[in-house]
């Protein structure tokens, strides 16, 4: 029913409101509406662990709102100057405007010196929550197929989030961050060949040169952060044309997804959820000072730092140049420094191997189908060994990456720290993942007894004929199927050497090799036989122990 004060069309219709209006003509024009009604009630299942990368994608952009705001102040110019800013310590020495212009933003830019701490805080966080998402990732599986290419573009956005940190906190062109700049020199320098004429192209000539802070800045804020970002859309495009990987669990199968729409529930939790983790990036950014440059002084090349070392994720690269024995081949004329080109060449491949993983694991097992129910690390032996094992060669590397601060905290031998990494590459990894195989496998026989037997009580029954037993009280049948819905694979066989003809048969290499992995990823030792139906009846029904 209308009335007359509701404004009229040019045919006597009713007019529509304004906001209305606008949706209509972006809808006709960008096909809003559609797309949003196609993907705004996508489901998404519920699970702590999914807030992991959550957590990625929030600390980028906390890094890259904080980034913007330090542009305006940062100058990156090695062009010297005296200072006579507000730091008093530091009046009158020279040093470099782009060391000048990072102590202007920590003591006279309002807000600055909170700024710099939430982006370097949050830089590290960020790394830190990629690194513990893709080891959820590949622990549970959600890698197969089909998304070994988004397995692809994390992995790249954790090596690039590692070197754009690294030019980040290069910057500021004090004497910390120019000791990791020359230590990185030192290392490309090592390149047999062409080591250094990619020392002059980077640094503009002889170290440390009048250019690398401005092209260090270029990098940083331009280039690395573009590819980044793309790769961060690629990534949560395909995240949700592949929908989202869930648990196993009652109703759930690799054709559905279980859990609550975008919009509005999962909207309202992330939006929650975001202000949450910039809440606490804030609060840990001003109580803990990251990075005092002032403390440190301007960089200059006759001088190293004391216990100087990297942000966290780049100590592994440290660590293997500093535990390394200082080789040196000397042949017509020019010396091939090993004790840096080793560490530079198995930091790559060592990073590398997570790339690969999935299509290894793919080949040996030869399964092409699509997977969306994650495993559980227990029900996966081998890949969770090897998760493990790399984790433990990363710390180790680490701790070797602070042998100094160790030695000087502990009252320990530095050589003897040296040469327990040096050990502990090598053995800590195997001794790793043989553990982690022989814990996932006590895991499988649990959960095996919790399926035929029940959980647990803690109450002992004495029976008439007076023997002992703890009551065990079923299950249901929601976590039966939980724990029992894996797939257990059988190893490839090889078949027999002959055919039906008496004739040998030919085996490739490549067969071989991968009859032979897969039953080390599948064979005697990595799989406790599930409870069948026909056991589970058997105990069920009283004619078992129970």
């Amino acid at each position: 029913m209308s009335t007359e004060n509701e404004p009229k069309g040019a045919a006597g219709q009713r007019k529509a409101p304004a906001g209305e209006r606008v949706a209509d003509w972006a809808d006709g024009r960008l096909g809003i509406y559609s797309l949003a009604k196609a993907n705004m009630r996508k489901i998404f299942p519920d699970h702590w662990s999914f807030m992991l990368g959550e957590i990625c994608l929030y600390s980028f952009i906390i890094i890259i709102l904080t980034g913007v705001y330090l542009t305006l102040f940062f100058s990156p110019s090695m062009n010297e100057i005296v200072y006579h800013g507000s730091y008093v310590p530091l009046q009158g020495v020279r040093m470099s405007e782009a060391y000048a212009s990072t102590l202007d933003i920590s003591f006279d830019v309002r807000g600055g010196l909170l700024i710099r701490q939430i982006h370097h805080w949050a830089a590290l966080i960020f790394i830190a929550a990629m690194m513990v998402h893709m080891m959820r990732v590949f622990f549970t599986g959600a890698f197969r197929k089909p998304r070994e290419v988004n397995w692809l573009f994390g992995f790249l956005l954790l090596v690039l989030g590692m070197f754009t940190g690294f030019t980040g906190y290069s910057l500021p062109d004090d004497l910390l961050s120019g000791t990791g700049v020359r230590f990185t020199q030192g290392a490309i320098l090592s390149v047999p060949v062409v080591g250094t004429y990619i020392s002059m192209f980077l640094f503009g000539g002889e170290f440390p040169g009048h250019d690398f802070v401005a092209r260090f800045y270029s990098i940083h804020i331009l280039l690395l952060p573009g590819i980044m970002l793309g790769l961060l859309v690629a990534h949560m495009i395909l995240v949700v044309y592949h929908k989202h990987t869930q648990y196993a669990g009652p109703g759930r199968t690799n054709k559905n997804v279980v859990g609550m729409p975008l919009l509005p529930v999962y909207m309202a939790k992330a939006g929650g959820f975001f202000f949450l983790v910039f809440g606490i990036i804030a609060i840990v950014s001003a109580v803990a000072t990251l990075n005092p440059i002032w403390a440190l002084g301007p960089y200059r090349s006759d001088l190293v730092s004391t216990g100087a070392q990297p942000d966290w994720y780049m100590g592994f690269a440290e660590g293997l140049v500093r535990v390394m024995p200082g080789w040196e081949i000397n042949a017509w004329g020019h010396t091939l420094a090993l004790g840096v080109f080793i560490p530079l060449v198995i930091f790559p491949l060592v990073l590398g191997a997570i790339a690969v993983y999935p299509f290894i694991e793919s080949w040996v097992t030869g399964d092409k189908r699509e997977h969306h129910i994650l495993d559980r690390p227990r029900n996966t032996p081998t890949r969770t060994g090897f998760g493990v094992a790399w984790l433990v060669a990363y710390f180790v590397m680490l701790m070797g990456g602070g042998n100094d601060i160790w030695a000087t905290h502990f009252n320990l031998s530095i050589n003897t720290i040296t040469w327990f990494v040096r050990i502990a590459f090598f053995a800590g990894p195997v001794l790793a993942f043989i553990l982690t195989k022989r814990i996932c496998m006590g895991l499988q026989r649990r959960d095996r007894d919790k399926v035929l037997h029940g959980r647990e009580t803690g109450i002992i029954k004495r029976l008439p004929h007076g023997e002992f037993i703890e009551v065990h009280e079923p299950i249901s049948q929601g976590d039966l199927y939980t724990l029992t819905s894996h797939e257990q694979y059988k190893p490839l066989e090889l078949g027999p050497e002959v055919d039906e003809n008496g004739v040998k048969r030919k085996v490739s290499p490549t067969q071989k090799l991968r009859a032979r992995l897969s039953k080390g990823f599948y064979g005697e030792g990595n799989q406790v036989p599930k409870a069948s139906a026909e056991e589970y009846e058997e105990i069920t029904s009283g004619h078992g122990h129970h």
